[in-house]
């Protein structure tokens, strides 16, 4: 699973536009995305085709998605 995620997907989340992808493991067969784009309007510009990716994800992972969230960072360090 690392490694369809670090060779496929990371790649297609930058095509789409992003400007850094995090695939952080949260347990033994879980997983959460963070993904970063330069502004808002990339980021909303991107949406569509992250909406692809996620469905063939879903597809080609054993997986299930729990939620999506998005924001604006505030605050970094």
């Amino acid at each position: 699973m690392e490694s369809l995620a670090r060779e496929k997907f990371v790649p297609m989340i930058i095509s789409a536009g992003a400007d850094r992808v995090q695939m952080i493991r949260t347990g033994d067969r879980s997983f959460c995305v963070v993904t970063e784009y330069a502004d808002a309007q990339a980021a909303e510009k991107a949406q569509e085709r992250i909406a692809e990716i996620r469905t063939g994800a879903a597809e080609d992972l054993p997986m299930t998605m729990a939620s999506v969230s998005a924001g604006v960072v505030f605050a970094n360090g």
